[in-house]
């Protein structure tokens, strides 16, 4: 029989990658959606109609439980959040609901509901959560630091994962995922605004960005990458936890520097005007990830390298901006 899944933040990026390698190892899978107008239901139900979307909310364990007991997963994939660091500055309740508490609701769903103990737990953990790092690279060991309340919400995350491991014997395991990228991330984001802008100067739409602190670096990988080492962590004997990343940092200059000269400009810096509003309050400056233990253990390494990911991104915001000008 297939094994099934169920994955929450399917709307996200990681969550449709994720969907979309499932599909292909032959898995049922179910994406966990809140609302009944969620406006990003409709892209997840064109681009992977496959998937069967089922209702739930993660600050509901009620709704958790029966979504368990609907999908009867082999394997749970906790990709939902509130996922942007800088929203989590205005809104520090709702991300510690829902980035914190929500995997402590669906761990404690699945206690409830998985009587036979053959469900398999992936709680999507963060290198946010390194924050003022104590070394460099950082590893499964190094301790944390956050910085954020997005941060700290994944740090509690992190912690009751293990602790229900620990207390009742669950196979869950944490990925601390580095910065990770694709032409599905948010407009929001660093990276995606980046290559959007450089596509909207490109095609003569846009001609200056607002931008905060250009001095943080970061380790930045491909989210299709990144989605396969989840599935390799549920595939062990054991339940651990690991650190997933390239091993390379780069600024947020070498970003844009990468970003424009894919669309044929050199100089990007007469685009950006410096913004004070988009300074986060506390700032995390470098993160580089060790991943030598998911190589070691788990066989896996990145394929996709920087230069390539932002390729990518811009040649995808290229095509979007070019149809919306025509």
């Amino acid at each position: 029989m297939a094994k099934r899944a169920l994955i929450t933040g399917i709307t996200g990026q990681d969550g449709m990658y994720l969907a979309e390698f499932l599909l292909d190892k032959g898995y049922l899978v179910f994406g966990l959606i809140r609302g009944q107008n969620n406006p990003k239901r409709l892209i997840v139900e064109q681009e992977i109609p496959k998937v069967e979307l089922i209702e739930g909310d993660l600050a509901d364990i009620s709704s958790l439980v029966e979504a368990l007991v609907y999908s009867e997963p082999d394997e749970v994939y906790n990709l939902g959040a509130m996922s942007f660091v800088a929203l989590s500055f205005k809104q520090p309740e709702l991300t510690g609901n829902i980035t914190g508490l929500g995997a402590m609701r669906m761990l404690e769903a699945i206690r409830i509901a998985d009587k036979a103990k053959k469900i398999k737990y992936y709680q999507a953990s963060s290198s946010e959560m390194f924050g003022k790092v104590r070394e460099t690279p950082q590893t499964e060991l190094t301790p944390f630091h956050p910085r954020s309340p997005y941060g700290v919400a994944k740090v509690y995350a992190h912690y009751i994962t293990l602790n229900y491991r620990e207390s009742y014997d669950m196979f869950a395991c944490s990925g601390i995922l580095f910065n990770h990228e694709s032409p599905r991330r948010g407009y929001e984001f660093v990276t995606r605004k980046a290559t959007r802008f450089a596509a909207r100067v490109k095609l003569g739409l846009q001609k200056e960005l607002a931008f905060g602190n250009f001095d943080s670096k970061r380790d930045w990988g491909y989210s299709g990458d990144y989605v396969r080492a989840m599935w390799l962590m549920l595939q062990q004997d054991k339940p651990d936890d690991y650190v997933i990343a390239t091993g390379e940092t780069h600024s947020i200059k070498d970003l844009f520097d990468l970003a424009f000269a894919e669309v044929g400009i050199k100089d990007w810096k007469p685009y950006i005007k410096q913004d004070e509003r988009f300074m986060r309050p506390a700032e995390v400056d470098v993160l580089t990830g060790d991943y030598s233990k998911a190589k070691k253990v788990l066989g896996w390494e990145p394929k996709v390298s920087f230069p390539e990911l932002i390729k990518m991104m811009v040649k995808n915001d290229l095509e979007i901006e070019a149809k919306k000008k025509d």
